[in-house]
């Protein structure tokens, strides 16, 4: 049998919920205001700095090296990334990455060791992240605690990023065609998944 029965619906037909997908409610204006306001600061400061250049090279100076530290000091590489992240926007991409680094801390070893994250889809209208699972049993498991994961993982990111998990089931083996190939058959990837 290629087609399951929904006990919502009553039959295999017509367009089906994935199962374990929680919707969270929709984030207001917050992250896309804190963005902006780090972009406004990142653009006061650049025309602060064009300032006081203008106004050293009226005095006659231009730029002269000192005792203190000015714009064209080295960066640590740490103070350089963290002001890469913040000029592009990238803070929550890279939180979930940082997310995907200590899955096993997160959701703890046992959970850890047969469900792994495969992607985050950043657009905000979706952030769902994708999680597949070496077995039914365990993708079943993730479904029942996607709400609680949720929760979990926007209090350590921040409200909203995370809206959905979304669970995939094992892979099934290879497809291949054959003599002993059924007419009509999908082969052996109808019975998995």
């Amino acid at each position: 049998m290629s087609g399951s029965v929904d006990p919502a619906k009553g039959d295999a037909g017509g367009p089906q919920e994935p199962l374990g997908e929680v919707r969270q409610p929709e984030a207001s204006g917050v992250d896309l205001a804190r963005v902006a306001l780090r972009a406004a600061k990142e653009q006061a400061r650049a025309r602060g700095a064009a300032a006081q250049q203008k106004k050293q090279a009226r005095r006659g100076g231009g730029l002269r090296s000192g005792a203190r530290a000015d714009g064209r000091d080295p960066l640590p590489l740490g103070t350089a990334i963290n002001r890469l992240i913040t000029e592009r926007g990238w803070e929550t991409p890279a939180a979930v990455g940082g997310v995907m680094g200590r899955w096993p801390q997160i959701v703890g070893d046992d959970l850890a060791n047969h469900c792994v994250p495969l992607r985050y889809d950043e657009a905000p209208e979706e952030r769902v992240l994708t999680v597949q699972c070496d077995s039914t049993a365990w993708a079943t498991q993730l479904r029942l605690l996607a709400p609680q994961l949720v929760a979990r993982l926007n209090a350590d990111l921040g409200h909203g990023t995370v809206k959905l998990i979304k669970v995939l089931g094992p892979g099934g083996p290879q497809r291949r065609f054959g003599p002993l190939r059924a007419p009509g058959s999908v082969g052996p990837g109808d019975t998995y998944g």
